[in-house]
Protein backbone atom coordinates (compact mmCIF):
# COMPACT_ATOMS: atom_id res chain seq x y z
CA UNK A 1 0.00 0.00 0.00
CA UNK A 2 2.58 2.42 0.75
CA UNK A 3 4.03 1.82 -2.28
CA UNK A 4 1.40 2.27 -4.30
CA UNK A 5 0.73 5.80 -2.57
CA UNK A 6 3.74 6.96 -3.84
CA UNK A 7 3.42 5.92 -7.05
CA UNK A 8 -0.35 7.22 -7.05
CA UNK A 9 1.75 10.79 -5.86
CA UNK A 10 3.93 10.68 -8.71
CA UNK A 11 1.81 9.99 -11.19
CA UNK A 12 0.06 12.69 -9.93
CA UNK A 13 2.47 15.31 -9.66
CA UNK A 14 3.65 14.57 -13.37
CA UNK A 15 -0.12 15.29 -14.55
CA UNK A 16 -0.07 18.78 -12.38
CA UNK A 17 3.34 19.59 -14.02
CA UNK A 18 2.13 18.47 -17.65
CA UNK A 19 -0.19 21.57 -17.15
CA UNK A 20 2.78 24.11 -16.81
CA UNK A 21 5.95 24.08 -18.81
CA UNK A 22 8.57 26.33 -19.20
CA UNK A 23 5.95 28.99 -17.34
CA UNK A 24 2.93 28.10 -19.96
CA UNK A 25 -0.01 26.24 -19.45
CA UNK A 26 -0.14 22.97 -21.90
CA UNK A 27 -1.81 23.11 -24.61
CA UNK A 28 -0.97 27.27 -25.22
CA UNK A 29 -2.43 27.14 -28.81
CA UNK A 30 -4.73 24.74 -30.92
CA UNK A 31 -2.86 21.46 -31.29
CA UNK A 32 -2.86 19.53 -35.15
CA UNK A 33 -3.15 16.09 -35.83
CA UNK A 34 -1.13 15.37 -38.91
CA UNK A 35 -3.33 12.57 -40.97
CA UNK A 36 -0.76 11.08 -43.70
CA UNK A 37 -3.67 10.05 -46.02
CA UNK A 38 -6.27 11.96 -47.96
CA UNK A 39 -9.64 12.96 -45.95
CA UNK A 40 -12.39 10.01 -46.33
CA UNK A 41 -10.03 7.31 -45.41
CA UNK A 42 -9.48 5.27 -42.08
CA UNK A 43 -7.03 7.20 -40.58
CA UNK A 44 -8.70 10.30 -41.07
CA UNK A 45 -11.93 9.34 -39.60
CA UNK A 46 -10.48 8.50 -36.44
CA UNK A 47 -8.70 11.44 -36.18
CA UNK A 48 -12.67 13.32 -37.10
CA UNK A 49 -14.29 10.86 -34.66
CA UNK A 50 -12.00 11.51 -31.53
CA UNK A 51 -11.54 15.43 -32.67
CA UNK A 52 -14.71 16.87 -30.88
CA UNK A 53 -14.23 14.72 -27.38
CA UNK A 54 -10.16 15.51 -27.16
CA UNK A 55 -10.68 19.32 -27.88
CA UNK A 56 -12.87 19.35 -24.82
CA UNK A 57 -10.27 17.59 -22.77
CA UNK A 58 -7.52 19.94 -23.71
CA UNK A 59 -9.59 22.70 -23.48
CA UNK A 60 -7.79 24.13 -27.34
CA UNK A 61 -9.26 23.13 -30.65
CA UNK A 62 -7.90 20.40 -32.15
CA UNK A 63 -6.99 21.31 -35.78
CA UNK A 64 -7.26 17.84 -38.29
CA UNK A 65 -4.41 18.35 -41.34
CA UNK A 66 -4.29 16.11 -44.05
CA UNK A 67 -1.26 15.72 -45.81
CA UNK A 68 -0.98 12.45 -47.83
CA UNK A 69 1.80 11.52 -50.48
CA UNK A 70 4.60 9.33 -50.40
CA UNK A 71 2.87 6.28 -48.58
CA UNK A 72 2.68 8.98 -45.73
CA UNK A 73 6.06 9.42 -45.61
CA UNK A 74 5.74 13.36 -46.46
CA UNK A 75 3.22 14.13 -42.87
CA UNK A 76 5.79 11.76 -41.15
CA UNK A 77 8.87 13.97 -41.94
CA UNK A 78 6.78 17.20 -41.22
CA UNK A 79 5.96 15.65 -37.54
CA UNK A 80 9.59 14.72 -37.11
CA UNK A 81 10.56 18.47 -38.13
CA UNK A 82 7.89 20.54 -36.10
CA UNK A 83 8.51 22.15 -32.89
CA UNK A 84 8.93 19.40 -29.83
CA UNK A 85 6.17 21.33 -27.89
CA UNK A 86 3.19 18.97 -28.12
CA UNK A 87 1.19 20.98 -30.55
CA UNK A 88 1.49 19.47 -33.44
CA UNK A 89 0.94 15.50 -33.65
CA UNK A 90 1.27 12.61 -36.09
CA UNK A 91 -1.95 10.21 -36.36
CA UNK A 92 -0.22 7.67 -38.04
CA UNK A 93 -1.68 4.59 -39.99
CA UNK A 94 0.15 1.18 -40.07
CA UNK A 95 2.59 2.46 -42.78
CA UNK A 96 4.38 4.23 -40.25
CA UNK A 97 6.23 0.76 -39.44
CA UNK A 98 6.39 -1.13 -43.16
CA UNK A 99 7.72 2.31 -44.37
CA UNK A 100 10.72 1.62 -42.21
CA UNK A 101 10.95 -1.67 -44.30
CA UNK A 102 10.45 -0.57 -47.94
CA UNK A 103 11.47 2.65 -48.33
CA UNK A 104 14.88 3.65 -48.90
CA UNK A 105 16.40 6.82 -47.71
CA UNK A 106 13.64 8.01 -45.50
CA UNK A 107 13.95 11.98 -44.19
CA UNK A 108 13.19 10.59 -40.89
CA UNK A 109 14.39 7.67 -38.20
CA UNK A 110 11.43 5.98 -37.17
CA UNK A 111 12.26 5.38 -33.62
CA UNK A 112 14.41 8.24 -33.07
CA UNK A 113 12.65 11.17 -34.55
CA UNK A 114 9.28 9.96 -32.87
CA UNK A 115 7.89 9.79 -28.71
CA UNK A 116 4.97 7.41 -28.49
CA UNK A 117 2.26 9.13 -26.81
CA UNK A 118 -0.25 6.37 -27.44
CA UNK A 119 -1.99 3.07 -29.59
CA UNK A 120 -4.79 4.69 -30.64
CA UNK A 121 -7.23 2.32 -32.42
CA UNK A 122 -6.62 -0.61 -35.13
CA UNK A 123 -9.43 -1.73 -37.42
CA UNK A 124 -9.23 -5.69 -38.45
CA UNK A 125 -9.49 -5.23 -42.91
CA UNK A 126 -11.93 -7.64 -44.94
CA UNK A 127 -11.08 -9.89 -48.15
CA UNK A 128 -13.63 -7.89 -50.30
CA UNK A 129 -13.98 -9.83 -53.61
CA UNK A 130 -15.52 -9.53 -56.94
CA UNK A 131 -19.15 -10.37 -57.03
CA UNK A 132 -18.52 -12.61 -60.38
CA UNK A 133 -15.88 -14.88 -59.16
CA UNK A 134 -16.48 -18.31 -59.17
CA UNK A 135 -16.08 -19.04 -55.79
CA UNK A 136 -18.10 -18.44 -52.56
CA UNK A 137 -15.79 -18.83 -49.86
CA UNK A 138 -11.90 -18.47 -49.17
CA UNK A 139 -11.51 -22.09 -49.79
CA UNK A 140 -12.79 -22.15 -53.52
CA UNK A 141 -10.94 -19.07 -54.09
CA UNK A 142 -7.75 -20.69 -52.98
CA UNK A 143 -8.62 -24.02 -55.09
CA UNK A 144 -9.36 -21.40 -58.47
CA UNK A 145 -5.99 -19.62 -57.51
CA UNK A 146 -4.18 -23.11 -57.97
CA UNK A 147 -6.21 -24.31 -61.10
CA UNK A 148 -4.99 -21.33 -62.78
CA UNK A 149 -1.90 -19.74 -61.40
CA UNK A 150 -1.16 -16.16 -62.24
CA UNK A 151 -4.47 -15.79 -64.10
CA UNK A 152 -6.07 -14.49 -60.92
CA UNK A 153 -5.19 -10.89 -59.53
CA UNK A 154 -5.72 -8.80 -56.70
CA UNK A 155 -5.90 -4.58 -55.74
CA UNK A 156 -3.76 -2.75 -53.64
CA UNK A 157 -3.60 0.38 -52.34
CA UNK A 158 0.14 1.39 -54.16
CA UNK A 159 3.36 -0.66 -54.48
CA UNK A 160 4.19 -0.41 -50.80
CA UNK A 161 1.12 -0.76 -48.86
CA UNK A 162 0.08 -2.78 -46.11
CA UNK A 163 -2.74 -4.15 -48.16
CA UNK A 164 -0.44 -5.27 -50.53
CA UNK A 165 1.49 -7.34 -47.96
CA UNK A 166 -1.35 -8.75 -45.64
CA UNK A 167 -1.80 -10.02 -49.75
CA UNK A 168 1.22 -11.72 -50.62
CA UNK A 169 0.74 -13.11 -46.86
CA UNK A 170 -2.02 -14.62 -47.73
CA UNK A 171 -0.78 -16.10 -51.03
CA UNK A 172 2.35 -17.50 -49.05
CA UNK A 173 0.86 -19.26 -46.83
CA UNK A 174 -1.87 -20.80 -49.21
CA UNK A 175 0.83 -21.24 -51.65
CA UNK A 176 -0.80 -19.76 -55.08
CA UNK A 177 0.24 -16.76 -57.36
CA UNK A 178 -2.12 -14.12 -57.97
CA UNK A 179 -0.62 -10.67 -59.48
CA UNK A 180 -0.81 -7.30 -58.26
CA UNK A 181 -2.18 -4.25 -59.26
CA UNK A 182 -1.64 -1.53 -57.42
CA UNK A 183 -4.15 1.78 -57.22
CA UNK A 184 -4.21 4.94 -55.44
CA UNK A 185 -6.48 4.14 -53.04
CA UNK A 186 -9.40 2.24 -51.46
CA UNK A 187 -11.67 3.96 -53.61
CA UNK A 188 -10.54 3.63 -57.30
CA UNK A 189 -9.67 -0.27 -55.45
CA UNK A 190 -13.19 -0.83 -55.16
CA UNK A 191 -14.18 0.57 -58.53
CA UNK A 192 -11.95 -2.20 -60.21
CA UNK A 193 -13.33 -5.19 -57.94
CA UNK A 194 -16.98 -3.89 -59.00
CA UNK A 195 -16.10 -4.15 -62.54
CA UNK A 196 -13.76 -7.08 -62.22
CA UNK A 197 -10.96 -5.58 -63.18
CA UNK A 198 -9.46 -7.43 -59.51
CA UNK A 199 -10.93 -10.54 -58.32
CA UNK A 200 -10.34 -8.91 -54.46
CA UNK A 201 -8.62 -6.69 -52.03
CA UNK A 202 -7.95 -6.16 -48.61
CA UNK A 203 -9.81 -3.33 -47.02
CA UNK A 204 -11.69 -1.91 -44.52
CA UNK A 205 -15.72 -2.81 -44.16
CA UNK A 206 -16.22 0.98 -43.60
CA UNK A 207 -15.39 1.41 -47.32
CA UNK A 208 -17.45 -1.95 -48.74
CA UNK A 209 -20.03 -1.92 -46.10
CA UNK A 210 -23.18 -0.99 -49.00
CA UNK A 211 -21.36 -3.15 -51.54
CA UNK A 212 -21.25 -6.20 -48.98
CA UNK A 213 -24.91 -5.47 -48.30
CA UNK A 214 -26.06 -5.08 -51.72
CA UNK A 215 -24.24 -7.90 -53.00
CA UNK A 216 -22.12 -6.03 -55.13
CA UNK A 217 -19.21 -7.30 -53.27
CA UNK A 218 -18.28 -10.86 -51.72
CA UNK A 219 -16.59 -10.70 -47.98
CA UNK A 220 -14.65 -13.89 -47.23
CA UNK A 221 -12.70 -13.51 -44.15
CA UNK A 222 -11.66 -10.42 -41.39
CA UNK A 223 -8.29 -10.22 -40.80
CA UNK A 224 -9.08 -9.65 -36.85
CA UNK A 225 -9.50 -12.00 -34.22
CA UNK A 226 -12.70 -12.28 -33.90
CA UNK A 227 -15.61 -12.00 -36.35
CA UNK A 228 -17.38 -8.60 -37.61
CA UNK A 229 -20.47 -7.77 -35.30
CA UNK A 230 -22.15 -6.47 -38.89
CA UNK A 231 -21.16 -9.39 -40.95
CA UNK A 232 -20.75 -12.29 -38.49
CA UNK A 233 -21.54 -14.95 -41.33
CA UNK A 234 -18.16 -14.17 -42.34
CA UNK A 235 -15.05 -16.21 -41.04
CA UNK A 236 -11.62 -14.54 -39.91
CA UNK A 237 -8.86 -15.69 -41.54
CA UNK A 238 -7.82 -18.06 -38.66
CA UNK A 239 -11.18 -19.98 -38.81
CA UNK A 240 -10.49 -20.24 -42.61
CA UNK A 241 -7.53 -22.26 -41.84
CA UNK A 242 -4.63 -19.35 -41.55
CA UNK A 243 -3.62 -19.92 -37.34
CA UNK A 244 -0.87 -17.02 -38.02
CA UNK A 245 -3.40 -14.57 -40.17
CA UNK A 246 -4.37 -11.60 -37.51
CA UNK A 247 -3.61 -8.67 -39.17
CA UNK A 248 -4.62 -5.22 -38.75
CA UNK A 249 -4.55 -1.28 -39.70
CA UNK A 250 -3.65 0.28 -36.87
CA UNK A 251 -3.58 4.33 -35.47
CA UNK A 252 -0.77 5.56 -33.22
CA UNK A 253 -0.11 9.03 -31.71
CA UNK A 254 3.24 9.97 -31.89
CA UNK A 255 5.16 13.74 -31.07
CA UNK A 256 8.47 14.72 -32.15
CA UNK A 257 11.46 13.32 -30.21
CA UNK A 258 12.34 15.97 -27.42
CA UNK A 259 8.59 16.89 -26.39
CA UNK A 260 8.58 17.25 -22.77
CA UNK A 261 7.50 13.73 -20.78
CA UNK A 262 4.89 15.56 -19.14
CA UNK A 263 3.23 16.58 -21.87
CA UNK A 264 3.38 12.94 -23.60
CA UNK A 265 2.09 12.21 -19.97
CA UNK A 266 -1.34 15.35 -20.64
CA UNK A 267 -1.61 13.97 -24.01
CA UNK A 268 -1.65 10.35 -23.18
CA UNK A 269 -4.53 10.57 -20.43
CA UNK A 270 -6.62 12.90 -22.64
CA UNK A 271 -6.42 10.73 -25.98
CA UNK A 272 -7.29 7.24 -23.93
CA UNK A 273 -10.02 9.31 -22.24
CA UNK A 274 -11.12 10.57 -25.72
CA UNK A 275 -10.99 6.81 -27.00
CA UNK A 276 -12.95 5.43 -24.29
CA UNK A 277 -15.71 8.15 -24.40
CA UNK A 278 -19.49 6.35 -24.66
CA UNK A 279 -19.95 8.50 -27.87
CA UNK A 280 -16.33 7.72 -29.82
CA UNK A 281 -16.52 4.42 -28.77
CA UNK A 282 -20.17 4.09 -30.92
CA UNK A 283 -18.76 5.82 -33.93
CA UNK A 284 -16.33 3.70 -33.43
CA UNK A 285 -18.02 0.79 -33.41
CA UNK A 286 -20.16 1.81 -36.57
CA UNK A 287 -16.89 2.34 -38.53
CA UNK A 288 -15.45 -0.92 -37.93
CA UNK A 289 -12.76 0.21 -35.64
CA UNK A 290 -11.48 -0.81 -32.00
CA UNK A 291 -10.66 1.63 -29.89
CA UNK A 292 -7.41 0.36 -27.82
CA UNK A 293 -5.73 3.29 -25.82
CA UNK A 294 -2.58 2.26 -24.64
CA UNK A 295 0.21 3.43 -22.61
CA UNK A 296 3.35 4.93 -24.85
CA UNK A 297 5.60 2.10 -24.21
CA UNK A 298 3.14 -0.71 -25.44
CA UNK A 299 2.89 1.60 -28.97
CA UNK A 300 6.56 1.60 -29.17
CA UNK A 301 6.59 -2.21 -28.51
CA UNK A 302 3.61 -2.20 -30.87
CA UNK A 303 5.39 -0.71 -33.73
CA UNK A 304 8.65 -2.81 -33.22
CA UNK A 305 7.10 -5.77 -33.36
CA UNK A 306 5.46 -4.67 -36.29
CA UNK A 307 8.65 -3.64 -37.75
CA UNK A 308 9.77 -6.89 -37.30
CA UNK A 309 7.42 -9.15 -38.48
CA UNK A 310 7.24 -7.45 -42.18
CA UNK A 311 10.54 -6.86 -42.47
CA UNK A 312 11.57 -10.64 -41.94
CA UNK A 313 8.36 -11.18 -44.39
CA UNK A 314 9.73 -9.16 -46.85
CA UNK A 315 13.26 -10.39 -46.66
CA UNK A 316 12.63 -14.14 -47.00
CA UNK A 317 9.80 -13.86 -49.87
CA UNK A 318 12.31 -11.11 -51.30
CA UNK A 319 9.46 -8.67 -52.71
CA UNK A 320 9.89 -5.87 -54.85
CA UNK A 321 8.81 -2.54 -54.51
CA UNK A 322 10.28 -0.59 -57.30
Amino acid sequence: MKFAGVKSALGAALLLAAANVSGQIFPTKPVTLMVPFAPGGGSDTVARIIQPKLSELLGQPVLVENRPGASGAIATNAVAKAVPDGHTLFLSWDTHAINAVIMRDLPYDTFKDFVPVTLLARLPLVMGVWAGLPANNLAEFIALAKREPGKLNYASVGTGSSNRLYSEYLHSLAGIQVAHIPYKGGGPSIQAMLTGEVAYSFLSFASMRGHIQSGKLKAFAVTGSKRMPDIPNVPTMIESGFPGFEVYGWIGIFAPTGTPEVVVARLNRDFVASVRDAEVMRKFAAAGVEGVGSSPADLDKWVRSEYDKWAKFVKSTNLKFE
